[in-house]
């Protein structure tokens, strides 16, 4: 296949692809998904090798949020049967990040619902951050606590933070169909913030919202030009009690496709299949490795996950190896902290194929509408231990 073929140069030489070949990668055929994925995996395999990078979440505050996230067991107005609570202490959240690092996790991510930290909220997470640094030398840790205010990234920064992550979600244009409370412009200002203060970014998508090839084209190349370290790949669990209850739009073909597109555009970024795998990749799972190069350990932040050892099995079963603490994720042109500036060789959103008026490559055919899956309701359950509770972690 030329278009495949095509991807892989581009890929190998970090360019931009062009916005046609992104679509036309989300229209291949069942019969070519193959090829797609072993395409895809020679870009994963030249940046990252097979290396696969283990990340572990710690819900530190959970439901409550005044925030009308459509796709969002925590948001205003959900009658999801969530857990939810305030603030964990800072012994409490070591505690809980523990299992996921003894289970081999290198970075800790510490997710708090609600429209953004207050200034007490920040030195709250600050406080978390050292216990946990303190317990574990060499532990990445990734606050997620959403919109920041002026001088909040760089307070992170001080207390430890090494990355933050706020998520497009969706396109810009249907930005506003999923959320209402605040703007896609707001969570541009809040990655660029955390790009600032010297934070890795950490920013992805959510598929299966309803949203067309266009959009998930257009959000990846949003991503593209905002240049995160890290893009998680998020697939909606269809929480009953949300908006987007009924929305069961995905197969694992279409997961895999939209993951191949992912690493395609963002070659040399850390691709992570963050929630709703095991909803919608099912026995899948394994050729997703060939695509991303990092994967949430264990329980997400209200739904449960794969038990943590079957996943250090799949990983192992496929022939891929879990990132060592002692081991650079990323490529040695992006570790050294670089983020777009043109003549550093990283990424600045104006480079690929686009030339004025003209493309590269042909215009594909109009993509076939994604065969809807059966709806799995069974396989959306809520977390109902670890982080919040008096279980143990599924780590």
């Amino acid at each position: 296949m030329d278009l495949l073929k095509t991807l892989v140069e581009k890929g190998l030489r970090r360019e931009l692809p062009s916005r046609e070949e992104a679509l036309a990668v989300l229209a291949t055929s069942d019969d070519d998904l193959l090829d797609v994925v072993a395409a895809a995996g020679k870009v994963r395999r030249q940046w990252f090798g097979r290396r696969v990078k283990l990340n572990y979440l710690v819900n530190l505050k959970s439901g409550l949020c005044p925030e009308d996230c459509s796709y969002c067991s925590q948001r205003l107005g959900s009658t999801a049967g969530i857990l939810k609570y305030t603030w964990l202490k800072p012994d409490e959240a070591s505690r809980a990040a523990a299992a996921g690092l003894a289970g081999g996790a290198k970075r800790v991510c510490l997710v708090a619902s609600g429209r953004g930290p207050t200034d007490r909220d920040v030195e709250r997470v600050s406080d978390t951050i050292k216990a946990i640094k303190d317990e574990n030398e060499g532990v990445e840790v990734c606050a997620c606590l959403g919109l920041l205010s002026d001088g909040q990234a760089e307070r992170l920064r001080e207390a430890g933070a090494d990355a933050y992550n706020h998520n497009l979600n969706t396109s810009e244009e249907t930005y506003a169909d999923i959320t209402t409370t605040h703007t896609y412009a707001d969570r541009v200002d809040t990655v660029q913030k955390a790009h600032a203060a010297g934070l890795s970014a950490c920013s992805g998508l959510i598929a299966g919202m309803g949203e067309s090839d266009e959009d998930l084209v257009d959000v990846v190349f949003s991503l593209r030009e905002l240049d995160p370290d890290s893009v998680p790949v998020n697939f909606l669990i269809p929480f009953e009690g949300t908006p987007l209850a009924k929305e069961w739009n995905l197969t694992p073909q279409r997961c895999l496709r939209i993951l191949a597109m992912v690493r395609f555009v963002c070659p040399d970024v850390e691709v992570r299949i963050a929630g709703g795998r095991e909803v919608h990749l099912r026995t899948m799972q394994p050729l997703a490795l060939h695509l991303a190069n990092s994967i949430f350990l264990g329980d997400y932040l209200t739904s449960e996950g794969q038990a943590g050892k079957a996943d250090l099995e799949m990983i192992a079963d496929a022939g891929f190896e879990v990132e060592g603490a002692d081991q650079v994720t990323l490529p040695e042109h992006r570790s050294g902290g670089c983020h777009g500036t043109a003549d550093s060789g990283c990424h600045d959103g104006a480079s690929g194929c686009h030339d004025g008026d003209s493309v590269c490559g042909s215009t594909p055919a109009a993509a076939p509408a994604p065969r809807v899956d059966e709806p799995r309701p069974d396989l959306v359950a809520v977390r109902r231990r670890g982080a919040g509770t008096d279980l143990a972690p599924n780590a």
